[in-house]
């Protein structure tokens, strides 16, 4: 049995990393450990650079290939996929956001790891809706594009 299947709370070790280089130019991170019949994180992508073996195997996203656009993020039901960029001495997370109230552009929020600790401070870069899914994409120190997942609007 995986740790997170008795934690419930995934870690990098439970799924495969860009590399540094891949990291400076932007990739979907794939959180996705259901081997469920799903599949809108392939349909989505602009230049096929995620793929499955069939309906019901885990997705899995060629670095290379991908662009960064994150059309997956709000593809995804199971606000399962990330995408992060290395840019200078910042980091870039994009995310689903599904609470209230919606963060706007410039605000400073909390940016939150995997278990919902908070983990600092971020600046919101960009905000889309995709149906019911809010993307945001949050400016973060850039030690934590990898643990960022969620953020915390301040009221």
């Amino acid at each position: 049995m995986k740790n997170y299947e008795k934690t419930g709370i995934l870690s990098t070790k439970d799924f495969i990393l860009p590399t540094k280089k891949q990291l400076k130019k932007g990739v979907a991170i794939l959180e996705c450990v259901q081997k469920i019949p799903c599949n809108p994180c392939v349909d989505s992508c602009p230049v096929g650079a995620i793929s499955m073996k069939d309906i019901n195997s885990l997705p899995v996203v060629d670095f290379d290939k991908c662009i960064a656009c994150g059309k997956c993020v709000g593809a995804c039901p199971g606000l399962a996929i990330f995408v992060v960029k290395i840019k200078e001495d910042k980091g870039l997370v994009t995310l689903p956001y599904e609470f209230l109230p919606v963060p706007s552009v410039g605000e400073q929020v909390s940016v939150l790891d995997r278990e919902g600790k908070n983990q600092g401070e971020g600046i919101v870069q960009k905000v889309i809706k995709n149906g019911k899914t809010i993307i945001v994409t949050v400016e973060v120190d850039k030690d934590l594009i990898m643990d960022v997942r969620n953020i915390r609007v301040k009221i």
